[in-house]
């Protein structure tokens, strides 16, 4: 059959960075589903990206659907016809609706007997015609965070459209998008002349046609083009790009033709903190730091421009004089801030709103500091870390009311700023590097505070806000979480494990609930939500630990306030789970805990009753067992314990094996479920073993 290439070109205005990837995917898999969908085979489709298009191109697609013979069963034949063997109206019914005559139907046996059914041949569409329905369908299921509406329609897109491509082989493709109808021609980058356009006469042509217009569709070209044009800058020079492949990204989709430049700055700057040079470069300008060969931030910088390269000189006087610009605002700030110490900046947090219910900034900060001083008597901690966490508390937020915050420049500095501020003003480092941390992780993959003042800050800030939250009825859902509780909430189990912290979770909550009771409506049901809430994150942060989903439910029916515990019991018991001794014990007690699942009255076992020498041995072997436990729980050596639960195994088998537990004595039957139970307890202590799903279960 024959075959030929597609080309669907959207134009548009610049699209923002991150609209880009979700677009161009969301296009792609419109199509993909599409052409599945039609019974349409192709070779490939390439995704082609700019700031100024969105283009796929599908190789090698059949000029026409093919043809498909379908077969419908109706009514069975018993209701098809009359005793004179006339259509019945419900023969008639299924001709209908199945578009059919009456000498195309046909007999066929089914389970449920004989029914009529009917055989047709739907000839396969023009492909042609189902692009063109493929293309007006994305056009209009495309959405964007932010959508614009432009001219004296109702269109809606990410930003205005300027011209549609839309060829099939060398043939156009007629559509008409609200007043915009598909041609031929493409526009060149923008520092050319914006009515300078290339024709476009068949797909294959398309990136050849675009490149002599100054435009590289194919991002990952872009991408590698602009690594090789900083490769050569640098080539022979003792400096080095600052790594950051996440700016690299946003860069590729802010040019349609890069050229990189060496540029550099007035040293003086590099006075300044080391960050505050660096977010001016990438994240207010999207330039590369660059460092000498000892890591050390240098003066200098790569832009990549989108602009004629034979004005590159003066393109580059216009970027380093935007950088001083930056740099000198960033100055004024950082002079003006420091003129005072970090803690006259304080008193200011009480004109910033944290939330209307919760007060101000300052109103929270006295929270974190009173919630600090509980896990530091909790911890056990000395009287300098004490302190230090409580002056690092009081201090935690007072950045943000300083100018370099203020003024809305680098917002994302916060801690940052705080930190080099905190230094500056002569508090000691373990005070300054905890302001910093108390705002990690910022993300799932971000690390986490390293230092125990750090630890203990962040702890309680993010308490004070999940707890605050919610005791005000902001419950967070799957989309809407603006105050990023869960990732907050994440972060305190982490930072509980990670650094060891013996802690009772229940009791901490129950704590900050207690400094937050003036916003608490209803204690005891926002405790309720509480708990419940993190009972969800220590079960993610389990399973983030590789732990199986099993293994986590036979611990966490246990209390699961001592998150280092529980995360020590679950590894543990993850590790005995691939014994094949191990797993005959949970048969074995998955025994016990069946027979003894619908029995609400237990009571003391009464060794008088025994009858036979399995029960005995059973029984005196639960209690030099329970006795052990009780020492290694001590240590909370859970490895050891599991041993002797795999050695007691044997003993509940042989007690299967000759004692018969369900029998017409109700003294012996009630005796023999007191001593089950017994067994079920003591296993209890450790992880509900019955609920570890076996293979083949």
């Amino acid at each position: 059959m024959l075959q030929k290439d597609f080309l669907f070109e959207i134009g548009l205005e610049e699209i923002p960075t991150g609209y880009i990837k979700n677009a161009i995917d969301k296009l792609d898999e419109y199509f993909r589903k599409g052409l599945s969908s039609a019974k349409l085979d192709y070779t490939s489709i390439e995704k082609l990206s700019t700031p100024r298009r969105l283009a796929l191109r599908i190789l090698e697609l059949p000029v026409i659907q093919p043809d498909e013979t379908i077969e419908k069963i109706g009514p069975a034949l018993t209701v098809a016809y009359d005793e004179k063997g006339n259509l019945t109206r419900a023969a008639l019914g299924f001709l209908k609706s199945a578009e059919a005559e009456s000498d195309q139907i046909f007999t066929v046996k089914t389970a449920k007997g004989d029914k009529i059914a009917i055989r047709k041949k739907i000839q396969g569409r023009g492909t042609d015609r189902i692009l063109s329905d493929l293309m007006v369908g994305s056009l209009s299921t495309l959405s964007f965070p932010k959508m614009m509406r432009w001219g004296d329609n109702n269109t809606q897109f990410a930003r205005p459209l300027r011209w549609l491509i839309a060829l099939f082989g060398e043939h156009k493709i007629e559509i008409d998008y609200h007043g915009l109808k598909t041609d031929q021609f493409s526009y060149g980058n923008r520092f050319l002349d914006l009515s300078i356009k290339t024709r476009i006469d068949k797909p294959s042509e398309y990136e050849n046609r675009l490149n002599d217009i100054n435009v590289i569709p194919v991002r990952e070209k872009r991408k590698n083009l602009i690594r090789s044009q900083i490769d050569q800058l640098l080539s022979g020079l003792d400096i080095e790009i600052v790594a950051d492949e996440r700016l690299l990204d946003e860069v590729v989709d802010l040019v349609e033709f890069p050229t990189a430049a060496l540029a550099t700055f007035d040293s003086n700057y590099m006075k300044l903190p080391e960050k505050i040079v660096t977010s001016t470069l990438s994240q207010h300008q999207r330039y590369f730091g660059v460092k000498n060969k000892n890591g050390i931030l240098t003066n200098r910088f790569i832009f990549v421009s989108n602009g004629n390269p034979e004005f590159i000189k003066l393109i580059r006087k216009g970027n380093e004089k935007v950088v001083k610009a930056r740099l000198e605002d960033a100055e004024f700030y950082y002079l003006e801030d420091t003129k005072l110490p970090l803690d006259r900046f304080v008193e200011k947090l009480k004109e910033v709103t944290f939330q209307k219910n919760l007060g101000s900034l300052y109103n929270k900060t006295l929270r974190i500091q009173e919630i600090a001083k509980y896990i530091c008597n909790k911890l056990g901690f000395n009287k300098q870390i004490t302190g230090d966490c409580i002056r690092a508390a009081y201090l935690c937020k007072a950045d943000l009311v300083t100018l370099m915050l203020g003024e809305k420049e680098f917002t994302k500095l916060q801690g940052y700023i705080g930190m080099n501020y905190a230094r500056k003003s002569g508090e000691n480092e373990q005070v300054a590097k905890a302001i910093y941390e108390h705002y990690l992780p910022r993300g799932q993959k971000d690390s986490l505070p390293e230092s125990i003042t750090g630890a203990v800050v962040a702890l309680s800030d993010k308490l004070d806000t999940v707890c605050g939250i919610i005791s005000v009825g902001l419950i967070p859902t799957g989309s809407n979480d603006p105050f990023a509780l869960r990732r907050a909430a994440n972060g305190i189990v982490q930072i509980i494990a990670e650094h060891g912290f013996i802690l009772d979770l229940h009791e901490m909550l129950e704590e900050t609930l207690r400094i937050l009771s003036d916003n608490v409506k209803d204690k005891k049901a926002t405790m309720e939500f509480i708990t419940e809430y993190f009972r969800q994150r220590v079960y993610w942060l389990l399973k983030e630990s590789r732990v199986d989903y099993d293994v986590i439910d036979s611990v966490m029916h246990i209390d699961y306030s001592d998150i280092v515990d529980l995360k020590h019991r679950a590894l543990d018991l993850q590790e005995f789970k691939q014994r094949a001794d191990f797993r005959k014990l949970i048969i074995g007690f998955k025994r016990v805990s069946n027979i003894i699942s619908e029995t609400d009255n237990i009571s003391d076992v009464n060794p008088d009753l025994f009858k036979e020498q399995a029960e005995k041995d059973l029984f005196t072997g639960s209690q030099s067992l329970g006795s052990t436990i009780e020492i290694l729980l001590k240590s909370k050596n859970y490895h050891g314990i599991m041993e002797e639960l795999v050695r007691f195994g044997p003993v509940i088998d042989s007690f299967f094996d000759h004692v018969l537990v369900n029998i017409d004595d109700d003294k012996l039957r009630q005796n023999r479920y007191n001593l089950l139970a017994n067994i079920r307890s003591l296993f209890l202590k450790i992880a509900d073993i019955a609920k570890i799903v076996l293979e083949g279960q």
